[in-house]
C-alpha cells in the first residue's frame, strides 16, 4: 500500500494532535487500565505463575535447564520437560527485581500491547473505522478469558506477528517469511505456542496448493510460487526449532499434550467452553457464522482452512479461546465489511460517511502521548509501592503456608493441586509436593492417583498409605477434608476457610499432635 501525507483536519493543530489519542491509543490505554486496576491480582489467578518463576530462578542459579522434577517428592525424579524456559527466566528476573508487582505489570504491558497491535492491524485491513473498533473490542472480551501472568502471554503477542507477517506475504506480496524462522527461535523457547506458528505456515501453504488446482492456469504459477517459499519457510523454521535445550525432542512435546485423553478431560483449562454461561467467545463465535453466512464474500481456501481449524481448537479446548480471537477477527472484520453491502443505500451512506469523518480525524492523530503517560503512572506507581500484587488469600493457601513455615512437618504431603504450585512458590524446598499444576509431567499415574484420592474412590485411604503420606494441606471444603475429619488415625492441626492441615497419627508427629491438639491454640481456625 502507497503512503500519502493526510491533510490536517480543519481546527486541529498539529501540534496539538500529537497530545489528542487516537484510537489505538485509547485501546491501548483502556486495556492497560483493565488489567492493572481491575483485573490485577486476577492476573495471579492460577498459581502455576508461582512455579513458574521457581523454575526460572533455578536456571539462572545453575545456569541449566532442568530435565527431571525437582519440586515433587517422587522417586526416581519425574522426567519433566521444562518447554517454557526463557519466560520462566524471563518472569524469574523480574520477580526478582520487583516482586509479583513486576510480573504482573509486566504481562498487562504485554497483553495491552498485543490488542493494540492487533487493532492496528485490523485498520490495515479495512476503512471501516467503526467495524474496526468494535471487532477489536470483541476480540479482547472475548481474549481476556484466558489473561493471566503465565508464559502463554509471550505466545498471544507472537501469533499475532507470525498472522500479520503471512498476510503481508500472502496478499500484499511482501518480502515478511524470512522474519519467521527468527520469529521461531525465540517462541520455540518461550512457550509450547509455537507450534501454532508452524501449523499457520502450514495453512498458508496448503491454502496456496489447494488455489493453484482450482484457479485460472495465469494465476496458478503465482500461488504455486508462493507456495514452494512457504514451503522452504516452514523447513527452516522446523530445523530452527531445534534450537532449544532438548533439540528436535519438542516438536513432538505438543502432539503429546493435546492427544493425551487424561489431561485433556481432567484438566480444567484444557475442556471444552462451558456455553451455558454467558461469554464473548460464545457471541464472537455466533457473529463469526453470521458474517461468513450472510456476505458476499466467498472464503479463499486459506481463510477457509484458518477457520475450520481455529473453530475447532476453541471448542476442542477453552484455553485456545484467545488464539481463536485474534487469528478470526480479520475474518470476522471481511464479513462485516461485506455485509455492510446488504443495507439500504441511505444507511450504507450515513454509514460510510462517519466512517470516513473518523478515519480522517484518527490518521491524523499520530501521538503516543497517552500510551507513554499510562505506562509510566502504572510503572511509577508499581515501583513506589502504591501498587502491589499478590497471590489471593481467600484462593491460595498463604495463612496455611506461613503456619508451615514456623511448624515444620516432616513425612510426605498430600496436596489439592492448585496449592501445590503456590507451596512450590513461597515453601519449597523446604517442603516437596505430591503434585502441582504440571500435569503433562505426572500424567494419569500420579494424577490418576491424585483424582481417586480427592474423589474418595474405593481404596483412596490405601493408596495414601502405599505412598508413605503422612500429612495433608487440602481445600477446607472439599469431600477428602469432610472425610478426614471422619478417621481417627487423622487429625487438624490448622485450618482456616481456605486450607486444613492433617497430621497422620504417627510417632514423628507427635510432639505437634499434642502442641495443637491439647491446648487451645489460636493457629486451629475452624470453618466448620
Amino acid at each position: 500500500m502507497g503512503s500519502s501525507i493526510q491533510p490536517t483536519p480543519q481546527g486541529m493543530r498539529p501540534s496539538s494532535a500529537l497530545f489528542l489519542p487516537s484510537i489505538g491509543n485509547v485501546i491501548f490505554v483502556s486495556t492497560l487500565a483493565v488489567l492493572v486496576f481491575r483485573i490485577g491480582n486476577g492476573l495471579l489467578f492460577d498459581g502455576d505463575t508461582g512455579y513458574h518463576i521457581r523454575v526460572g530462578q533455578e536456571i539462572l542459579k545453575s545456569w541449566r535447564v532442568p530435565v527431571h522434577d525437582v519440586f515433587s517428592f517422587h522417586s526416581p525424579p519425574l522426567k519433566w520437560t521444562a518447554h517454557e524456559w526463557l519466560s520462566e527466566v524471563i518472569l524469574a528476573l523480574l520477580y526478582d527485581l520487583w516482586g509479583l508487582t513486576g510480573v504482573v505489570i509486566f504481562s498487562a504491558l504485554l497483553l495491552a500491547a498485543t490488542h493494540w497491535l492487533l487493532y492496528s492491524i485490523l485498520a490495515t485491513y479495512s476503512t471501516n473505522t467503526v467495524g474496526v473498533m468494535l471487532v477489536t473490542v470483541l476480540a479482547i472480551a472475548t481474549s481476556a478469558t484466558h489473561w493471566l501472568a503465565r508464559p502463554h502471554v509471550f505466545s498471544l503477542m507472537l501469533t499475532t506477528i507470525c498472522y500479520h507477517k503471512l498476510n503481508q506475504f500472502q496478499y500484499e506480496g511482501r518480502a515478511t517469511l524470512r522474519f519467521l524462522p527468527w520469529l521461531m527461535l525465540f517462541w520455540v523457547n518461550l512457550h509450547g505456542g509455537y507450534f501454532l506458528g508452524l501449523v499457520l505456515i502450514g495453512v498458508y501453504l496448503g491454502g496456496n496448493l489447494l488455489w493453484s488446482t482450482f484457479t485460472l492456469p495465469q494465476d496458478s504459477m503465482r500461488h504455486k510460487t508462493k507456495a514452494k517459499k512457504l514451503f522452504v519457510c516452514l523447513i527452516v523454521s522446523v530445523a530452527t526449532c531445534g534450537i532449544n535445550p532438548i533439540g528436535f525432542e519438542i516438536l513432538l512435546f505438543p502432539l503429546r499434550l493435546s492427544s493425551d485423553p487424561f489431561i485433556m478431560e481432567s484438566v480444567l483449562e484444557f475442556m471444552s467452553p462451558n456455553f451455558h454461561e454467558a461469554s464473548p467467545f460464545k457471541y464472537m463465535l455466533l457473529a463469526i457464522v453470521a458474517a461468513v453466512a450472510f456476505s458476499r464474500h466467498r472464503c479463499n481456501p486459506i481463510e477457509g482452512g484458518l477457520l475450520l481449524l481455529l473453530i475447532y481448537m476453541a471448542l476442542y479446548s477453552a484455553r485456545y479461546v484467545s488464539l481463536f480471537a485474534i487469528i478470526l477477527a480479520p475474518l470476522l472484520l471481511k464479513g462485516t465489511d461485506c455485509a455492510l453491502a446488504v443495507f439500504p443505500a441511505p444507511l450504507q451512506k450515513f454509514i460510510r460517511k462517519r466512517n470516513e469523518n473518523l478515519t480522517a480525524v484518527d490518521r491524523n492523530v499520530r501521538g503516543y502521548f497517552w500510551p507513554l503517560v499510562a505506562m509510566s503512572l502504572v510503572i511509577g506507581f508499581g515501583v513506589s509501592g502504591n501498587l502491589r500484587f499478590s497471590f489471593d488469600e481467600k484462593r491460595f493457601p498463604v495463612a496455611a503456608v506461613n503456619f508451615m513455615l514456623r511448624e515444620p512437618i516432616s513425612g510426605k504431603m498430600f496436596n489439592h493441586d492448585e496449592f501445590g504450585d503456590y507451596i512450590i512458590f513461597a515453601a519449597w524446598p523446604r517442603y516437596r509436593v505430591f503434585i502441582d499444576g504440571r500435569s503433562d509431567m505426572y500424567g494419569p499415574k500420579w494424577g490418576g492417583m491424585y483424582l481417586q484420592v480427592t474423589s474418595l474412590q474405593p481404596g483412596w485411604d490405601a493408596l495414601l498409605a502405599q505412598n508413605g503420606i503422612t500429612w495433608i494441606i487440602f481445600d477446607t471444603d472439599a469431600p477428602l477434608s469432610y472425610a478426614l475429619h471422619g478417621r481417627s488415625e487423622w487429625h487438624a492441626i490448622y485450618s482456616d476457610p481456605v486450607a486444613t492441615i492433617f497430621l497422620k497419627q504417627t510417632a514423628e508427629h507427635a510432639g505437634l499432635l499434642r502442641k495443637y491438639q491439647s491446648t487451645a491454640s489460636p493457629a486451629i481456625k475452624s470453618s466448620h
